[in-house]
């Protein structure tokens, strides 16, 4: 898995393939990146940006992240082998000033956190997860977004629409994947 774009643009992450992770493809986050970057509807300037990648698994979106101009990312993974590459792949890119790794399970980390606000909030949880929809909820309920914030959550294109108090920002398919970009 490569890092698109950026000044770490070119070097690979390590992802090896462990029973319960689901990588992120790189067409399709290539893709999220452009939207983000370009789309008249999402239009998201990533510089100096502080990002919440929850589910990060090996960290590929987050760190695409960094390498965009993010100031900070703090990932949440709750699997120990992934978070343990997630590490490995912080520590080789030396990225350790610009991220946070906490391994620990979503609900938890959100229902104690009470830092800082975050201007991206990027989710990727399991296919089979199905209680991510409290996890919005948790969200909002803690107030962790800045006022120009963007919520991002990738899904498989066979499950049921997310139907929460959104404003429905965008929603893009690719192959089996669909992504909603989405603001409280």
């Amino acid at each position: 898995m490569r890092i698109i774009s950026g000044h770490l643009k070119g070097k690979f992450i390590e992802n090896p393939r462990l029973a319960n992770t689901r990588p992120l493809r790189d067409f399709v986050k290539e893709n999220i990146f452009n939207l983000i970057l370009h789309s008249k509807l999402v239009n998201m300037d990533l510089e100096n940006k502080n990002i919440l990648d929850l589910y990060s698994g090996m960290g590929s979106f987050g760190i695409e992240c960094i390498s965009r101009g993010a100031r900070k990312v703090t990932f949440i993974e709750k699997d120990k082998n992934s978070f343990k590459y997630l590490n490995q792949n912080i520590n080789v890119l030396n990225l350790e000033d610009k991220s946070k790794a906490i391994n620990e399970d979503v609900s938890i980390f959100l229902e104690g956190y009470g830092g800082e606000k975050f201007d991206l909030i990027f989710l990727d949880p399991p296919y089979k997860n199905r209680d991510y929809l409290k996890i919005f909820d948790l969200i909002k309920k803690k107030n962790l977004y800045n006022q120009n914030h963007l919520l991002i959550c990738h899904r498989e294109l066979n499950e049921p629409e997310i139907k929460l108090d959104f404003k429905k920002t965008l929603i893009k398919k690719y192959g089996r994947s669909i992504i909603y970009f989405l603001v409280f």
